[in-house]
């Protein structure tokens, strides 16, 4: 592959509300990618942004770049309610 050729990769991302407005993004499979947009259309472009600077990082120093093509590696969300009594 020449430098030149575009690669498509897959990545979960997770937005969640931010309390003064707008969005806070991160995405698991990219361990510290945190970003965020004041509105979700802001929020989608800056992590895009965010995610091609976390892989050319990554090329750079001769890493890996992890994948989502696995559906079994796929991370997911999952609400779980805990009952708890103190002592």
């Amino acid at each position: 592959m020449t430098s030149h050729e575009e690669k498509q990769y897959r990545f979960t991302v997770i937005f969640e509300p931010a309390e003064e407005g707008g969005y806070t993004v991160t995405v698991p499979t990219l361990p510290g990618l945190v970003t965020e947009g004041n509105n979700l259309e802001e929020a989608r472009e800056m992590v895009k942004d965010a995610i091609r600077g976390y892989i050319e990082c990554l090329m750079k120093d001769g890493e890996t770049i992890p994948s989502e093509d696995k559906p079994e590696q796929k991370p997911f969300i999952e609400e779980i309610r805990v009952n708890f009594q103190p002592a």
